[in-house]
C-alpha cells in the first residue's frame, strides 16, 4: 500500500503542475495539452522541457502550434514508427535498383552470347576482310562490355555503402526506441523483453538470476525543493552510479520515475548484495551540486531489493519479490539493500497480511 500511496502522491503532484500550466496560460484543457504538460512537469524528457523553456522565454506563451510541434517531436507514438518506415522504404528503393542493375547485366552478357554466337557461325565462311571486320566487331563488344561491367561495379559498390548506411540508421533509431533519452540506460521496453530472455535461459540451462530493484530516496522533495533540472541531475547521476558498478552480461534500465533495475544473470544472492551494496555506496560518496549557482545541495542515497529467479518464477513475481525488498528497505530506513531472505521482508509481509 506504500508504494501505490507514494506512486499516487507524486503523480498527483505532476497533474496539479500540469493543470496549473494550462490555467496559467489560458489553454484548453485537451487531452494534448494536458499530455505535453504532464511530460513537461516531470521532467523526465529533458529535450521537451527545453524546447518548451525556449519557446516561453521567447514568446511568454505556447500557441496551438508550438503545443503540436513539441508534441509531434517528442510524444507522437508515430513518429518512431514514421522514421523506421523512411528507412525501410528507402532500403527497399536500394534493393529495387541493385536488382534492375542485374537485370540489365544479365540482358547484356545474353547479347554478349548472341553476338559470339553469330561471330563463330560467320567464321567458316569469312575471307581476309571479312575475318577483320570480325575481329574489329569483337573488340569493340568486348570493350562495350567491359564498360558496361565497370559501371556496374561502380553502381553496385554506391549501392552496398548506401544500404550500409540504412542499415546503421536503422539500428541507431532501434537502439533509440530501447534508450532511456535522460539516462543513457535502457528502458522499460528493453529490460521486459531482456528480462523474459534471461529468465527462460536461466530456466533452460539451469542458472542462477538475479534481479535489483532500486529506488531514490526522497526524490519528491528534491524535485520540489529545488526543480525539475536539479530532479534530472539526481537521475543522470544514479544511473551512472548504477552503470559504473555493473559489466559484461549485467543489463542496467530505467525502469520507470525514480526507479532503476539491474538484471544479472548467472548470479547468486549474496554476489548480486555486494554489487547492490556497491551501486548504493557509489550513489552515496558523490555530493550533488547545483550547475548554475555552485550551490552544495548534499548527498543522494537509494534504497535496493534484491531477488534470486526460483523454479517456476514469472517475470511479474521475480519483480514482485525484488519489490518487496525494495519497499521493505524503504519502511526499515532507506538507504539500505534487503534481500528476500533478509527477517525484514518476512516482517513485511506478516503486516501486510
Amino acid at each position: 500500500m506504500t508504494a501505490q500511496s507514494d506512486d499516487h502522491e507524486r503523480t498527483m503532484a505532476f497533474a496539479e503542475i500540469a493543470l496549473g500550466q494550462i490555467k496559467a496560460l489560458r489553454q484548453p484543457a485537451s487531452p494534448r495539452n494536458y499530455e505535453v504538460w504532464y511530460n513537461y512537469a516531470t521532467g523526465y524528457n529533458p529535450s521537451l522541457n527545453e524546447m518548451v523553456n525556449e519557446t516561453l522565454a521567447r514568446s511568454g506563451t505556447l500557441s496551438e502550434a508550438d503545443i503540436e510541434q513539441v508534441y509531434e517531436t517528442y510524444l507522437s507514438p508515430t513518429r518512431l514508427s514514421e522514421r523506421i518506415d523512411k528507412v525501410g522504404a528507402r532500403v527497399m528503393d536500394e534493393i529495387d535498383q541493385v536488382m534492375s542493375m542485374v537485370d540489365t547485366a544479365v540482358g547484356n552478357a545474353s547479347s554478349y552470347s548472341q553476338s559470339l554466337a553469330g561471330v563463330g557461325k560467320q567464321l567458316g565462311t569469312a575471307d581476309r576482310d571479312g575475318l577483320r571486320a570480325i575481329v574489329e566487331s569483337l573488340v569493340q563488344t568486348a570493350k562495350e562490355m567491359e564498360a558496361a561491367n565497370s559501371t556496374l561495379e561502380a553502381r553496385l559498390t554506391a549501392s552496398k555503402e548506401e544500404i550500409n548506411q540504412l542499415q546503421e540508421n536503422l539500428e541507431v533509431v532501434r537502439t533509440e526506441s530501447l534508450t532511456d533519452p535522460l539516462t543513457s540506460l535502457s528502458n522499460r521496453k528493453f529490460f521486459d523483453q531482456a528480462l523474459a530472455k534471461c529468465i527462460a535461459e536461466a530456466a533452460a540451462q539451469n542458472q542462477t538470476l538475479s534481479l535489483l530493484m532500486t529506488d531514490i530516496d526522497h526524490f519528491k522533495t528534491f524535485n520540489d525543493t529545488f526543480g525539475h533540472l536539479t530532479g534530472d541531475q539526481v537521475l543522470r547521476l544514479v544511473a551512472l552510479s548504477v552503470k559504473q558498478n555493473v559489466k559484461g552480461q549485467d543489463i542496467a534500465a530505467r525502469y520507470g520515475g525514480e526507479e532503476f533495475a539491474v538484471i544479472l544473470p548467472n548470479t547468486m544472492l549474496r554476489a548480486s548484495i555486494t554489487v547492490a551494496d556497491h551501486i548504493r555506496r557509489a550513489v552515496m560518496s558523490k555530493e550533488l551540486m547545483k550547475r548554475s549557482t555552485g550551490e552544495h545541495l548534499g548527498r543522494v542515497t537509494i534504497s535496493i531489493g534484491v531477488a534470486a529467479l526460483r523454479p517456476g518464477d514469472t517475470i511479474q513475481s521475480l519483480i514482485g519479490r525484488a519489490d518487496a525488498c525494495l519497499y521493505a528497505a524503504k519502511r526499515n530506513g532507506r538507504n539500505r539493500v534487503i534481500c528476500e531472505s533478509d527477517p525484514e521482508v518476512a516482517a513485511t509481509a506478516t503486516q501486510v497480511a
